[in-house]
């Protein structure tokens, strides 16, 4: 596929726009491949390392003729071999201030025989981009557990913004840094995968998959009677200890002005917690958890 500069500048031009990931020249003497990735992390010196597979599809490419090029910001470099391929070439980059994107297409020269006449050729592909994020994740402190299991996400470019997702239902999210989350396991179908996800304004965020597990839990007493003003405690018993960070028991209420109740955490390590439950305004309701067997839980209270 032999072009002049013309006919190169107008398919370049008529190329701007389009997304591409991994590219792969057809019907060219060499065969390009784009090995940088669609998406970058953000890093503190803003230089990335763009790269690509440059290797001879005919026979008559002469051997050590090729020269490959970048064209970014209008710019012609060099590229440099890779020590980790014979057929790969890389080049460094400094992103200019301000700048989430890179736009770029590879350019190769090289010299080809074709009945003992020697020709120099060009090939080049369309254009390529990749985007830079600020926020990314590293990893996953695990990828299962029970609801209520307080697990860590580390990465960079985290807000208090930000929100974890399983399969789109919201979990309780605690900013801890720009390069940690936590989320407790909400209270989803146990026994099954979710997708997990970061949204917030920077966008979203793949995480991982994460699996729950069932577990059981056993509330005494079963009932509660009492009156304005009096307190009862309510103790939560695990058949294992919590697992590190603690096990929460995200109880819900349909009378919150009857039933007085503080957050329960059962702590890491321990197989049990106790709260005091307080009566309010005199009514009757029930306290509901779900994720521990099938249903929910359900500790009906009364309030004289």
């Amino acid at each position: 596929m032999q072009k002049n500069r013309f006919t190169r500048a107008k398919s370049i031009v008529l190329a701007l726009g389009a997304a591409a990931g991994l590219f792969f020249l057809t019907g060219c003497n060499v065969g390009i491949t784009n090995l940088t990735p669609s998406v970058l992390p953000e890093n503190p010196s803003q230089i990335y390392t763009i790269s690509t597979r440059v290797k001879p599809k005919a026979v008559n490419v002469i051997p050590g003729s090729l020269v490959v090029r970048i064209i970014i910001d209008g710019q012609s470099f060099d590229m440099r071999k890779s020590s980790l391929g014979s057929d790969i070439y890389e080049f460094d980059y400094q992103l200019p201030a301000g700048r989430t994107e890179l736009a770029y297409y590879f350019l190769v020269n090289y010299k080809f025989e074709n009945q003992g006449i020697v020709s120099t050729r060009e090939d080049y592909t369309d254009v390529l981009r990749s985007r830079i994020v600020g926020r990314y994740v590293l990893s996953l402190e695990t990828n299962r557990g029970p609801v209520g299991a307080r697990v860590s996400v580390l990465g960079r470019g985290f807000t208090a913004e930000d929100s974890v997702t399983f399969d789109g239902t919201p979990a309780r999210t605690v900013y801890d840094s720009p390069n940690a989350l936590s989320f407790f396991v909400p209270a989803v179908e146990t026994g099954r995968n979710y997708k997990v996800e970061i949204a917030g304004a920077n966008g979203t965020s793949a995480v991982g998959t994460f699996r729950v597990d069932p577990t059981a839990l056993t509330i005494t007493p079963s009932e509660l009677n009492l009156t304005s003003g009096q307190s009862q405690t309510l103790t939560f018993t695990l058949p294992s200890p919590a697992p590190t960070g603690g096990l929460l028991l995200d109880f819900t209420t349909d009378a919150p002005e009857s039933i007085i109740m503080p957050e329960v955490v059962v702590p890491a390590g321990s197989t049990t917690a106790t709260v005091e439950v307080k009566g309010g305004k005199p009514g009757v309701g029930s306290l509901f958890l779900k994720g521990f067997g099938p249903g929910e839980i359900v500790v009906p209270v009364t309030v004289n």
